[in-house]
């Protein structure tokens, strides 16, 4: 069995490392395609080589772009490699561009499309994740969803067949990397830190980072913290931290994008983790540190459950007032208490020689989309 893998983005990369491994556990030839949406040396190569994952066997350089010049041009490369290549499957994760991408491409070359993290609904269509999601979805011929939830979701939009629950590779491989975490790791030392005596901030969304106002606020309300904050900036914002003067005379300390593994070790010392990414509001769970989520909404549901993360959206006062609060007496629930393994559910399920033949599957007729 061959398989085509597309990534192009932070999470993406932490997702193909856990499920690469097993796929070379398992005698699977996996060929990866970068399409170079995440191309900064701390958002693209440093995943690589921290977590020891093979070179791209092609890398698509796309860059930066609007969203429909970007996704064009993926597909533009991406089609005659797929052609070249004749996978067997072609392997999406998440909600990127780089996932839109590859999920329609697959299609139209009429190869069986995978993805990973199928049914997430954030209900906000204004999000390009979200519509990124949705088409993902709906072109894709076999589904692995992370709970039952999202199962629940694509039947309600007509996809019942070849939907398998199997877990999350990023809370799978955030449990390993605790594990492995010293009891003072070095990334405290470099920034003078003491434990549980600091905020860690991340914000990358485009509701965020395209309205100034917007990243104002936010800034705004970061600086009403009685603590220092660890901003590691998205290239995305490094034009907005400059215009609203971040790191000049107040509390926040801007760095460059961080390491997996220096990250995550940030995550677990840090008193509250303030950010608008779905990967971190879940690796902030593993590690135990409440979450406040800069957006309205959040396609992971569960992460609410017994406060431990919340959202604020931008409003200065209440962020403030979300990031001082305590940690819940519960510890998390749902998929953050479930064991590892995500990745051999889903070797198992495309090992399966019917499997392969999930595109000749009708599907039902799709319900209008809703909770």
């Amino acid at each position: 069995m061959r398989v085509l893998t597309v990534v192009g983005a932070r999470p993406q990369f932490i997702k193909a490392a856990v499920l690469g491994r097993a796929f070379a556990i398992h005698g699977i030839e996996e060929r990866s395609v970068h399409t170079g949406q995440h191309y900064d040396e701390e958002m693209s190569g440093v995943f690589y080589r921290q977590l020891a994952m093979a070179p791209p066997a092609y890398a698509l350089d796309v860059g930066s772009a609007p969203h429909g010049a970007q996704t064009g041009e993926m597909m533009r490369r991406l089609e005659p490699i797929v052609f070249r290549e004749a996978p067997d499957w072609v392997l999406v994760y998440g909600d990127t561009n780089s996932t839109l991408a590859g999920a329609l491409v697959g299609a139209k070359c009429g190869i069986a499309v995978a993805h990973v993290e199928a049914g997430l609904r954030s209900f906000n269509r204004a999000m390009p994740e979200e519509i990124n999601r949705i088409v993902a979805d709906h072109v894709a011929d076999v589904h692995f969803a992370p709970n039952a939830q999202a199962r629940a979701q694509l039947e309600r939009e007509g996809i019942s067949g070849n939907v398998h629950v199997v877990g999350d590779l990023m809370i799978d491989l955030a449990r390993e990397a605790l594990a492995l975490l010293p009891p003072r790791p070095q990334v405290l030392d470099r920034f003078a830190l003491t434990s549980k005596s600091f905020a860690l901030v991340t914000i990358h969304r485009v509701a965020n980072t395209d309205d100034p106002q917007a990243f104002a606020r936010i800034v705004e309300g970061l600086r009403r913290l009685p603590m220092r904050v660890i901003f590691p900036a998205h290239p995305r914002t490094r034009a907005l931290t400059a215009a609203c003067g971040v790191g000049e005379g107040d509390n926040i300390v801007l760095s460059e994008p961080l390491p997996y593994l220096e990250l995550i070790a940030l995550q677990r010392h840090a008193r509250s983790v303030l950010t608008d990414s779905g990967g971190i509001q879940k690796e902030a769970l593993v590690l135990e540190t409440p979450c406040t989520t800069l957006r309205e909404e959040t396609e992971w549901d569960e992460t609410l459950e017994n406060g431990w993360n919340v959202l604020v959206g931008t409003d200065p006062a209440t962020i403030a007032q979300a990031a001082l609060r305590e940690p819940p007496a519960m510890p998390p629930g749902g998929i953050f208490g479930e064991t590892v393994g995500c990745a051999e559910r889903i070797v198992t399920v495309l090992a399966r020689p019917s499997a392969a033949r999930a595109r000749s599957t009708p599907r039902a007729e799709a319900a209008p989309l809703s909770r």
